[in-house]
């Protein structure tokens, strides 16, 4: 009777000795770095013994929550901004801001054949839907608008525009052939060097601003030594193997 009780104590004693018990660390993901994190999850959680719990939106939605105490630890942006505001206003941790990743913008289409690697489908104009996300809230939203306005096209495309919430559901449009092409984040369509489905044009870095991605660690996480755990593996060497294969720049 006591086999099962001394092994359950054995086993307790070498958590302690391995300092793995887990803390939590509840994460509010930009959407367009939805696949990137899921993929660097399960490696953190080896590496560290702590669970991360992700959840996925528009980072102008997520400050408005963050504003209003939605309990998260740490906030991966999709701007460099919102970090810095939240530093500001002293919802974060001073110092504890850094950026992760920088995004790459690409017009893409689930049709195969619709673009030729160019802009030349997105000036011919025989397309019904353009999809792109809300401006106000996905940082990507407001550079697709930047390269329509370099292109000369802002009102020609204006009333084929289909907005998504967030970065996530102008991928969905496209996906889903509710729309013909859009602009999306280019880790949504890649992977290990190469456009993963569809076709696709990925638009030079010099036609709208560079999306700078920062990590800020919040008011909730300050003690959080998940939170701690989870900012310094995003900076090392096994992280920044998994963000470059999504297309993704280093700063």
């Amino acid at each position: 009777m006591l086999k099962p009780l001394k092994q359950s104590l054995l086993a307790l004693a070498l958590i302690f000795a391995s300092g793995a018990i887990a803390d939590e660390v509840k994460v509010a993901v930009a959407a367009n770095f939805t696949a990137p994190i899921k993929a660097i999850a399960p490696e953190f959680e080896k590496a560290t013994g702590h669970k991360l719990v992700a959840s996925f939106g528009a980072t102008g939605q997520f400050y408005a929550q963050i504003k209003h105490g939605a309990p998260f630890d740490v906030l991966l942006a999709a701007d460099d901004t919102t970090p810095a505001r939240l530093e500001r206003e002293g919802a974060a941790v001073p110092g504890s801001r850094f950026t992760y990743a920088v995004g790459s913008l690409v017009l893409w289409s689930a049709d195969t054949g619709y673009l030729d690697g160019t802009e030349a489908a997105l000036k011919a104009g025989q397309f019904k839907h353009l999809s792109i996300a809300n401006l106000k809230a996905a940082p990507y939203g407001l550079a697709a608008t930047q390269v329509l306005a370099k292109l000369g096209l802002s009102e020609a495309v204006k009333a084929k525009l289909v907005e998504g919430q967030n970065i996530t559901q102008a991928h969905q449009f496209v996906s889903t052939g509710n729309a013909e092409l859009g602009f999306v984040a280019l880790s949504q369509v890649y992977k290990d060097g190469k456009v993963s489905s569809g076709s696709a044009w990925i638009v030079p870095e010099a036609m709208y601003d560079p999306i700078k991605q920062d990590a800020v660690i919040l008011e909730q996480g300050a003690n959080n030594p998940a939170a701690t755990a989870l900012v310094e593996y995003l900076q090392g060497a096994e992280a920044a193997r998994v963000i470059e294969s999504f297309g993704y720049k280093l700063p």
